[in-house]
């Protein structure tokens, strides 16, 4: 079965995404120099925090954000909980989703997409079940269907559920809209974090997984879609 983001219609999303980009970044570029600074000075270096995700296929990419969280760790040099690693101006930057900001290099670079499924953690592929592993189907984004319905105020099934309608019904016009109602998420600043954490709990599987090696879903999946 063949991905619906293929031939020409792909190669269209993929200049819009890039074009837009480019605009973004010019724009952009004094926030992005303030929040460079500010991170800078209250947290030092790196500015960037780098986290390998699963793209397209989830074939890896080294996904790009601002650092929200400090290095604190307890007597035995574990690292802290999220909640007690994340700094004043990491809230600050999270409600305004200017940690995002970098991923536009990633959009540039052609790793992810303007609008897709979030790219989650690498060490959950071999966990999700064979339905959900088809998010990857399609290029992952810096916002996308679930994060207008309710970023991580969703449970991890609903999240899932929503990805997979994405990846069913994915169109141009979609991704339009979803553009436009994330300007009105971000303002309203809903869904930044799930009920009791700082952001989303962790994603332990749910019964029948797909197992073994992460590289068992890029194979599975890409045997699916020849």
């Amino acid at each position: 079965m063949q991905s619906h983001q293929s031939g020409w219609r792909f190669l269209i999303k993929s200049a819009l995404d890039r074009s837009a980009t480019i605009c973004g970044l010019i724009v952009v570029s004094p926030v992005l120099i303030g929040v460079s600074i500010l991170v800078w000075l209250s947290m030092g270096h790196p500015i960037l925090f780098r986290q390998q995700r699963p793209g397209r296929f989830a074939k890896p990419f080294w996904l790009l954000k601002f650092r929200t969280m400090s290095d604190g760790r307890d007597v035995k040099g574990n690292l802290l909980p999220d909640a007690d690693r994340l700094t004043r101006v990491g809230r600050l930057l999270r409600a305004t989703s200017l940690d995002e900001l970098p991923q536009l290099w990633n959009v540039l670079y052609g790793d992810i997409s303007l609008v897709g499924p979030r790219p989650l953690l690498m060490e959950y592929l071999p966990r999700y079940s064979l339905e959900q592993a088809r998010r990857h189907d399609v290029m992952p984004g810096i916002t996308g269907w679930a994060q207008i319905h309710g970023r991580n105020a969703l449970a991890w099934q609903e999240k899932f559920a929503l990805d997979i309608w994405y990846v069913d019904n994915w169109s141009l016009m979609l991704d339009c809209s979803i553009l436009a109602r994330t300007l009105w998420r971000v303002l309203k600043r809903s869904g930044i974090s799930s009920q009791g954490h700082s952001t989303m709990p962790k994603f332990y599987g749910n019964g029948q997984t797909i197992g073994g090696d992460p590289q068992e879903v890029l194979l599975i999946r890409n045997s699916e879609l020849k």
